[in-house]
């Protein structure tokens, strides 16, 4: 089956990694596109859905390459708005587990500076899900904006959302007091071990999937790396190991993931709506090819997905496992 349309909403970040430099008073920078939402549209086209980008994207060198990048990826970019902000971009350093810790510089770019009447040209007619998330819907002016965009397409489309929390950019507070309002119009919440413990310390997974159960959000997923991932579909839990691999860093493994949640719920007919016909089994089988894509976007540097050659549909070795 043909994969629904998915659309995605939020940023798209220059990611400049630290590389060796010609001589020890110097800084060389190995810049690639990157920003959560962007990623998961690039994973969503290059395993085969039909993905459609709506974000603000620059005409200055970065935003140029963004451009080239999506498009190379497959991605429709004809909801993208031509910002006249400069991008943004985060300088990342890896630490000895590959995991990326990034310094913004974020003030007045492109990503956060949607308006009403932007989004309100956007097209969700055949869109099945739209997934958004991460800074652009935190981060004002815009994201007041995207919030309401949001809740409207709810009507019509699954709603997925990644709070991919930056507390060096916005204080996780802002996020807490704006969960309880996402939750009433998210079908699927999807979110790291680390995010869990900025939003909600010392709070157990299963305390958290119950709280946002009951603030309306069919199902939950945290992610938590190595450790593969723990799904809750009202109530009704399953745990979902992670394929070895050999890691080169972790950047974009969990915006790979969602890309991989959201394409096989597609695949299998799942998506549109609020998930009424969503079952345990389907969302085990789910996750464990998410975990595949996230799995394979480890092995290589920086946020590059896989495209579905790569991928075969997995037989899941492990049963469900209940939690």
């Amino acid at each position: 089956m043909r994969p629904p349309l998915v659309t995605v909403l939020g940023e798209c970040v220059a990611d400049a990694f630290t590389a060796p430099a010609p001589a020890p008073d110097e800084l060389a920078l190995r810049v690639l596109p990157g920003g959560g939402p962007a990623n998961t549209a690039v994973a969503l086209a290059r395993l085969g859905t039909p993905a459609r980008f709506l974000a603000r994207l620059s005409d200055d060198v970065f935003g140029r390459l963004f451009r080239a990048h999506l498009d190379a990826s497959g991605v429709d970019l004809t909801g993208a708005v031509r910002a006249p902000e400069p991008s943004t971009l985060a300088v990342a350093e890896l630490d000895d587990r590959g995991q990326a810790v990034y310094s913004f510089h974020a003030r007045g770019t492109a990503d956060w500076q949607w308006t009403a009447d932007e989004l309100a040209a956007a097209d969700l007619a055949s869109t099945a899900c739209l997934h958004s998330g991460s800074l652009a819907l935190v981060r004002e002016p815009g994201g007041t904006a995207v919030e309401e965009f949001l809740a409207s397409a709810s009507a019509s489309a699954t709603i997925s959302v990644d709070p991919n929390v930056r507390p060096l950019l916005v204080a996780p507070e802002v996020y807490r007091e704006r969960l309880p309002r996402w939750c009433a119009f998210t079908d699927i919440l999807r979110l790291s071990e680390d995010d869990l413990e900025l939003l909600l310390p010392e709070c157990t997974i299963e305390r958290a999937c119950d709280a946002w159960h009951a603030e309306g959000v069919p199902l939950v997923v945290i992610t938590r790396g190595e450790r593969g991932a723990i799904a809750s579909l009202n109530g009704e839990r399953v745990a979902v190991p992670a394929p070895r691999t050999e890691v080169v860093d972790t950047v974009g493994a969990g915006d790979s993931f969602t890309a991989g949640l959201l394409h096989h719920l597609g695949t299998q007919g799942l998506l549109g709506g609020r998930l009424k016909e969503l079952r345990a089994d389907d969302v085990f089988e789910a996750c464990a090819f998410a975990s595949r894509v996230a799995a394979l976007t480890c092995g290589v540097a920086g946020p590059n997905p896989p495209w579905a050659a790569r991928l075969r549909l997995p037989a899941a070795t492990a049963g469900r496992a209940g939690c």
